[in-house]
């Protein structure tokens, strides 16, 4: 069987035949649509849509994996992130207590500077007032020392030249009375 296409021609009314080409009745669009029927055979008898599935399942699978993964790496991100404030706050907090510590031994320290200062102050004042003291007894004995000696020294020479044997014999007679009445 040879399939035959008739075909009328508007002109003559006549009918025309057209012969396709056949083997064992099968045309090319036949041998086309039984390719097509072998090949989807083919690709079912071997399986080919299960180890698509398969290849897509490990694809999914490893897609998963890689998702639980990235799940746990932002957990552990959050995580540290969270320590990390935690210890900012910390750190802050400590840099104020310490900066608040520093302040009060700075005030403290200055208090205790301004104390010492004005005790050393004083300290030096009396040393100073002390030694100008002992400065001034000092030059007033030397003075009075030579005052006494100066007197002494004119007094003597006053006495020598004033003086001679017999009134310093009359002299030294009215002292020798003078003792006998003290006893």
């Amino acid at each position: 069987m040879a399939e035959h296409t008739e075909s009328m021609t508007a002109a003559t009314g006549t009918t025309e035949l057209h012969h396709e080409p056949a083997v064992l009745g099968i045309t090319a669009p036949g041998f086309v649509a039984l390719s097509m029927l072998a090949v989807v055979l083919i690709i079912l008898v071997k399986k080919v849509p299960s180890m698509i599935g398969a290849m897509l399942d490990k694809q999914i699978s490893k897609i998963r994996t890689q998702l639980d993964e990235a799940s746990k790496l932002r957990a552990e991100a959050e995580a540290m992130l969270a320590e990390a404030k935690a210890r900012t706050a910390s750190s802050d907090a400590d840099a104020k207590a310490v900066l608040a510590n520093a302040e009060a031994e700075a005030k403290a320290m200055q208090a205790k500077a301004e104390v010492d200062a004005a005790e050393l102050i004083a300290r030096r004042t009396r040393m100073a007032e002390d030694k100008i003291a002992a400065a001034e007894r000092s030059a007033i004995q030397a003075i009075r020392n030579k005052a006494a000696d100066a007197a002494t020294t004119a007094a003597a020479a006053v006495i020598a030249e004033k003086h001679g044997a017999e009134a310093d014999k009359a002299l030294v007679d009215k002292a020798i009375a003078g003792l006998g009445r003290l006893n």
